[in-house]
């Protein structure tokens, strides 16, 4: 008997659960803007996949050609040709597969470690609580830019010095967002009931607290890849983000600034392609915070 209570109780858990899903999905759905970044999103990311795999690095990517430099756009150049002769549609094509890839990495990086310290400071409260957050305090005093410059210019100038430095500059953000997630949750019944049956403090963050705290993260999540993707290409505008050759849309844009007035194109594809990326996760984490919002239910 108690067997099949406990199947029930799950299949009705299974099926509340679907259910929130759905009805999320359905008011994402009537938010057109919300839609609008979403397919955005779809499609630059299917650039991002098939980028790779349609364009050949050392060939297409950057290869230079001295016989075809600083072209207008054309039918052989949509979107024309840099000062060393390579295409920028295919560069602005492929700088979408690694301004992406670096954006989500950073920010999976910062929301691990985010989670870590935002759920223990919230759950445990007191002195951990404290710690963590005057911590976070320090670093959230630091401008974020400032601060991954700094830490690029000691580390060195790579991709994964890229991503540490702007994963420690997210971090903190991350960590008040899930405190503040945490509090609101760790005094719930579902929360004293598993403390009484005598579950462990980690089975209980994992299982209980952050799963019933996952609204707001997911919006903070959105927006942060936007934040990041911003950030890295201010980065590599000042010449510290991702190094030459390798395409990416802030270092197009500082290679073009010299040619900006009679060679305008050069920066507006690029600039264009932040715009778009930018204003898309936007317009998605805005009509994700409504969709999850509970009062406008």
């Amino acid at each position: 008997m108690s067997n099949a209570s406990a199947t029930n109780g799950n299949a009705q858990a299974s099926v509340k659960k679907k259910s929130q899903i759905a009805d999320v999905w359905k008011r994402l759905c009537r938010n057109k803007t919300a839609m609008l970044g979403l397919v955005i999103m779809i499609l630059l990311v299917l650039i991002a996949i098939l980028s790779p795999i349609v364009f050949d690095y050392d060939n297409q990517v950057i290869k230079t050609d001295y016989s075809s430099t600083l072209q207008w756009p054309s039918a052989a150049h949509p979107f024309g040709t840099d000062e060393l002769g390579r295409d920028i549609l295919i560069r602005t094509m492929y700088a979408t597969s690694i301004s992406l890839s670096i954006g989500v990495v950073t920010v999976i990086v910062a929301l691990s470690m985010g989670l870590i310290l935002g759920a223990s400071a919230g759950y445990f409260g007191g002195k951990v609580d404290m710690v963590i957050m005057r911590i976070m305090d320090i670093f959230l005093a630091i401008p974020g830019t400032l601060l991954a410059i700094c830490i690029v210019a000691s580390l060195g100038n790579s991709i994964p010095n890229l991503v540490i430095a702007q994963a420690i500059a997210s971090t903190p953000t991350f960590a008040r967002v899930v405190r503040g997630a945490v509090l609101t949750v760790r005094g719930a019944e579902y929360v004293e009931a598993a403390r009484a049956i005598g579950a462990k403090d980690a089975t209980i963050i994992f299982h209980d607290v952050l799963p019933n705290s996952l609204a707001p993260i997911i919006v903070q999540t959105t927006l942060q890849v936007a934040s990041v993707i911003l950030s890295i290409a201010g980065l590599s505008f000042l010449g510290l983000g991702i190094p030459a050759p390798t395409p990416e849309w802030g270092a197009m844009l500082s290679s073009a600034r010299s040619y900006i007035r009679d060679y305008s194109y050069m920066c507006m594809f690029p600039g264009c392609a932040i715009m778009i990326t930018i204003l898309a996760l936007n317009l998605l984490g805005d009509g994700l915070r409504d969709a999850l919002d509970p009062r406008l239910r």
